[in-house]
């Protein structure tokens, strides 16, 4: 199924889905090194955002955010995109900084029950399988 969505961190992405329904905050709930959800609160908790296509609502927490998705790209253990809702300052700067494609506009919702999305944030689209 492809969905439109708003272009924000320009590139092209794939890899398997992972979808939290809650905020994620960079600086605290992801640690930087491995790319392991670290935050018992989040339904991801204890699974890695590496290379994955990584749906969440919108960022949350310090600026420093930024940079942990910066030192998570330098690590290798970055996502290989990033779907939100509604994407602030903070995970735009860091999309940008890391060369990781960023989208908007898109409801979390109408991505459960797919576990593999491209990200298009040349054109605006995401196809979902």
């Amino acid at each position: 199924m492809k969905i439109l969505a708003r272009p924000v961190s320009r590139g092209v992405g794939e890899g398997p889905l992972l979808i939290s329904e809650k905020p994620i905050s960079f600086l605290g709930d992801v640690d930087p090194k491995t790319g392991i959800i670290i935050n018992k609160e989040n339904p991801l908790y204890k699974k890695s955002i590496a290379n994955k296509v990584l749906a969440f609502p919108y960022g949350v927490g310090s600026t420093v955010g930024s940079y942990v998705i910066y030192q998570l790209k330098k690590n290798g253990v970055a996502p290989a995109a990033i779907i939100n809702e509604n994407a602030e300052t903070i995970i735009i700067v860091g999309a940008v900084i890391s060369d990781i494609p960023l989208v908007d506009g898109v409801r979390i919702n109408s991505l459960k029950g797919y576990t593999y999305a491209i990200v298009n944030a040349y054109e605006g689209w995401i196809h979902v399988r």
